[in-house]
């Protein structure tokens, strides 16, 4: 199933009055599954703090944050994160989250080919990387489709309900 005419989804970059919505998405999405590396502590900024935080993204060479919207919800978010240091501030770490029910859809690749596109057109970024647990198949698939390759396995890499789990380094290049 992909995201269709009967369910208008606006994928665009967000803005510091997307903060509450962000926050909304993270702490409702930290517990649907263990791919999650937020838990039942939650978020950790205040409105005021992540809308701050989004104005500073939004201007910046380097780092980037996408909002899926449905009926004004927001239902999904991807993000690059890059440093300020000069030295490494061509590597952009990936995240991605999609509320659970919106899964399935086709949205979290249209997402990342968004954040992708992006990335491209950075005069600064070279190098993406995320994170991944190995279970998370799905996921794996589709950033091996969209060119990232494993680069390590993590193991120990994240603890979830006691139990220690493996996480996958991957990356891609771009702009070279």
């Amino acid at each position: 199933m992909t995201i269709n005419e009967e369910m208008d989804c606006i994928i665009r970059e967000a803005v510091p009055s997307d903060a509450e919505g962000v926050i909304n998405l993270i702490n409702r999405t930290a517990t649907q599954t263990g791919f999650m590396t937020q838990g039942d502590e939650g978020f950790s900024l205040s409105v005021a703090e992540e809308a701050k935080e989004l104005d500073k993204i939004y201007a910046s060479e380097n780092n980037s944050v996408i909002v899926a919207v449905v009926n004004g919800q927001i239902i999904g978010i991807a993000s690059i994160s890059g440093s300020s240091k000069p030295k490494i501030r061509h590597i952009g770490d990936i995240g991605i989250v999609i509320d659970q029910p919106f899964w399935g859809m086709g949205l979290g690749r249209m997402m990342m080919t968004e954040l992708l596109e992006w990335a491209e057109s950075s005069d600064v970024l070279k190098r993406l990387q995320l994170q991944v647990q190995r279970r998370n198949t799905r996921a794996r698939k589709l950033y091996e489709t969209l060119g990232f390759k494993l680069e390590a396995i993590l193991e120990y890499g994240v603890k979830d309900n006691g139990e220690y789990l493996d996480v996958c380094q991957m990356s891609k290049l771009i702009n070279l």
